[in-house]
């Protein structure tokens, strides 16, 4: 496959460390998985049925045997994603391990994976406290962010902007789109960006850009989400964005690529807008249409709606409760 390093991490510089923290997630897990106890496992991403990746990328080898990794600078037959890979296959021999992944795309992906291969496998998406994250006076929320009360603005979010998987040149590209093609939208739209490095990006929007920096504080995040108009993410690969949740839960439409689990989270024309993936112009298009031609009201109370019903904490924790009953009852 080809090597593709936007990808996941890239391991070129510290095969010691790597081996270090391999060699402890491995003591950690034969802990747990010769304890006799069922197991159930949460996947946030793609490690636990990947030989050392977290995100694949274009790489599909993780479905027989990992080798030859196209995320280390020089992979090999026998590198170290195939001998994690061959180590994680012994781990998993004869336990009864219940693997839950937070979207419907990691779960299939999941089960092509030849290291879990006979284990259930299921999907149960991550839950948000919908009590904190609702929507509130948008008004308000701009004095508080010291936001202008007069721009129509977008949101995108990272927790490292440069982190190309993330895609930010892909919305840098679509407002330049809609810059040129919507003179008169683009001269309302400013971008508010949140993120380590925002304020590298500041000169390559055609708009006024709005740097956040790195938000941990969840009520700041809340205030964020309720000074904005849309929340756009062009991620490249993800698996189920709290982002994406949390914005539709404070009433604010997403548009996204149709990659990953973000078509499971946004409902074309509905409470969003999902773009052909990797394509700038319709990532342009979506932003146009949730501004200008949507129902924006309507968007808003569904991707509120979405959230409630589908996202919070009370309906999430009902389901784990099955799964816990299901398997104690098997194992009872």
């Amino acid at each position: 496959m080809p090597h593709n390093k936007s990808f996941g991490h890239s391991y070129r510089f510290c095969p010691p460390l790597l081996v270090s923290q391999l060699s402890y997630k491995r003591q950690k897990l034969l802990k747990i998985l010769t304890s006799g106890k069922p197991v159930v496992w949460t996947m946030h991403d793609m490690w636990p049925f990947t030989g050392i990746c977290h995100y694949a990328g274009d790489c599909d080898k993780y479905a027989t045997q990992c080798h030859n990794c196209p995320q280390l600078y020089k992979g090999s037959r026998k590198d170290i994603a195939y001998r994690t890979f061959q180590k994680k296959k012994k781990l998993f021999e004869g336990a009864q391990i219940t693997f839950v992944a937070c979207s419907r795309w990691l779960e299939s992906l999941a089960k092509e994976s030849d290291l879990i291969k006979g284990q259930t496998i299921t999907n149960i998406p991550n839950a948000i406290n919908t009590n904190l994250f609702k929507p509130r006076n948008k008004k308000q929320a701009r004095e508080k962010c010291h936001l202008p009360q007069d721009k129509k603005l977008l949101l995108f979010g990272s927790v490292k902007i440069t982190d190309k998987r993330k895609g930010i040149d892909y919305l840098v590209e679509a407002c330049k789109i809609l810059a040129s093609q919507d003179p008169g939208l683009s001269k309302q739209l400013g971008v508010v960006v949140f993120g380590k490095q925002a304020e590298q990006y500041a000169s390559l929007f055609p708009f006024p850009i709005y740097p956040m920096n790195y938000v941990s504080n969840e009520k700041e995040l809340v205030d964020i989400y309720n000074a904005v108009d849309l929340y756009v993410t062009p991620s490249l690969q993800d698996n189920l964005p709290n982002t994406i949740v949390e914005a539709m839960a404070c009433g604010i439409p997403c548009v996204g690529f149709n990659v990953g689990g973000i078509p499971q989270m946004i409902d074309h024309l509905h409470n969003g807008y999902v773009a052909e993936y990797q394509s700038a112009k319709d990532l342009a298009n979506g932003i146009r249409w949730t501004l200008t031609e949507g129902e924006y009201d309507n968007l808003s109370e569904e991707a509120c709606r979405k959230a409630l019903s589908s996202y919070s904490e009370s309906i999430i924790s009902m389901r784990y409760i099955d799964i816990y009953n299901k398997i104690t009852g098997s194992h009872a």
